[in-house]
């Protein structure tokens, strides 16, 4: 076959007479401390298929696209990287003795006599891959969001589809619970997330699929269930496997399920049939979790050091304060007299809160949905918490001010006009919406005029 299959969470297996190319394969375990599991048990068929690629993909560092538990499977293979600022995927796989290669953004990279990759990164240490299968081109956004690329991108979609070829999308979809939602406000009162609208998805994914010029849309990046008992109150913002196609209308384009299996030469497209897997909840204890457990000296020590060494967060917030145990400790972020009020407050059981720290992956306790958050003087983790400390810091590297000056140089000098353009944009919007009152008539008729060119439903 030349094609692809999509299963799993965000796993895309492409074929040019065997099984090539797979992307983001988890394939075993659990995400996020046993938070998260998959929703579908992945069939016999497609698990071989996945076995067999000789090329491996991962889009970014998140245990449900980069899987602990998967990756002894792919020892051997040929790993393909994002070519992110930082470098921390390829040095910390490099040291385990994988086969690594990056790849540079932009630059098709060839697999086999019909398949060849190209793949784009972004500031938030995310990533996209293009993949050409004979005349048709599948875009893999996995959950990345358009932060400078989206315009090269779109340009190679249209050739395509100027041609009479076939592009096929595949990203991010559902209601909204993909990220911290366990979020509180400092009178104890839980903030609503986005996901509890039930958006109709498929309306969602609109905009994308005209932005693209594409013939099919996939669901993608979202096919999770929650495990542990600490945050199994979260699996009622998940989207039904049939609940994707709902307010999907675009002319000359088709919504697919989830799971397809895609022959592009002969242009058939079968449905993959998978099993609900167990949902039964889990013990945190299992996965070294005790909320009872306090913090010691060596771990606020610990704490203390992780946080001021990203120095940018002293300039958001003043404070950070860890609830563990049921005892706080608080640190203090530089100068409180700046934003005396500001900070955050999690709530969250030692053992995952100081793996995290160990490791530096707190973006896995934000998405985990167990730790409890409450917010002092912002609205929001962003931009106030979650940029400076899993993206930059984390994930690119970037602690100091001078690091992230040089962070931020970089993907400047990799694509001037994109990242020009993308953060143009993102400040104009808060900009505007500092000056203009929100239930303001020239707002409303800003908001409506900018819906409609970027195409998206109201």
């Amino acid at each position: 076959m030349l094609g692809f299959e999509s299963i799993g969470n965000a796993t895309i297996t492409c074929f040019d007479g065997k099984p090539l190319l797979v992307t983001d394969p988890w394939i075993n375990g659990d995400a996020y401390f046993g938070s998260w599991g998959l929703s579908y048990d992945i069939p016999p068929e497609q698990m071989e298929h996945i076995r067999q690629c000789e090329y491996v993909w991962f889009s970014h560092g998140h245990p449900d696209h980069m899987n602990g538990d998967s990756l002894p499977a792919f020892s051997g293979k040929k790993i393909l990287l994002p070519d992110f600022v930082g470098g921390r995927i390829k040095k910390d796989l490099t040291e385990q003795g994988y086969d690594v290669t990056t790849l540079p953004d932009g630059v098709w990279y060839r697999l086999s006599e019909n398949v060849e990759v190209m793949c784009f990164t972004d500031y938030y240490q995310d990533s996209i891959l293009l993949i050409r299968i004979g005349d048709a081109l599948v875009i893999d956004l996995n959950d990345a969001v358009e932060r400078g690329w989206e315009r090269k991108v779109k340009k190679i979609a249209a050739g395509f589809a100027a041609q009479g070829k076939d592009v096929y999308l595949l990203r991010l979809s559902g209601y909204g619970d993909a990220d911290m939602i366990n979020c509180w406000d400092e009178d104890g009162r839980f903030i609503e997330p986005w996901a509890a609208q039930k958006f109709p998805v498929g309306k969602s994914l609109i905009p994308s699929a005209k932005n693209y010029s594409v013939r099919y849309v996939i669901p993608s990046s979202s096919f999770h269930c929650y495990r542990r008992s600490d945050s199994i109150w979260a699996e009622k913002y998940t989207t039904p496997y049939d609940s994707y196609g709902e307010g999907f209308d675009v002319p000359g384009c088709e919504l697919l399920p989830g799971f397809v299996r895609v022959d592009v030469r002969n242009k058939k497209i079968d449905r993959i049939a998978c099993e609900e897997s167990d949902r039964t909840p889990r013990d945190p204890k299992a996965y070294g979790d005790d909320w009872s457990e306090t913090l010691d000296a060596e771990d606020k020590r610990a704490l203390t050091s992780y946080f001021t060494s990203k120095q940018r967060l002293a300039d958001l917030l003043g404070f950070v304060t860890l609830r563990v145990g049921k005892q706080d400790y608080t640190i203090d972020l530089g100068d409180r007299s700046k934003r005396t009020k500001a900070g955050i407050t999690f709530e969250v059981p030692r053992g995952s809160l100081m793996t995290c720290v160990k490791y530096e992956i707190f973006d896995d306790l934000l998405i985990g949905n167990f730790m409890k958050t409450t917010l002092h003087g912002v609205d929001s983790l962003y931009p106030w918490f979650t940029p400076a400390v899993a993206k930059y810091a984390d994930n690119g590297r970037a602690k100091t001010k001078a690091e992230l000056r040089s962070y931020f140089v970089e993907y400047l000098r990799r694509d001037p006009k994109g990242f020009l353009m993308h953060h143009l944009e993102a400040n104009a919007d808060h900009v505007f919406r500092r000056l203009v009152p929100s239930d303001s008539k020239v707002f409303s008729a800003t908001k409506k005029l900018y819906y409609t060119l970027k195409g998206i439903p109201q």
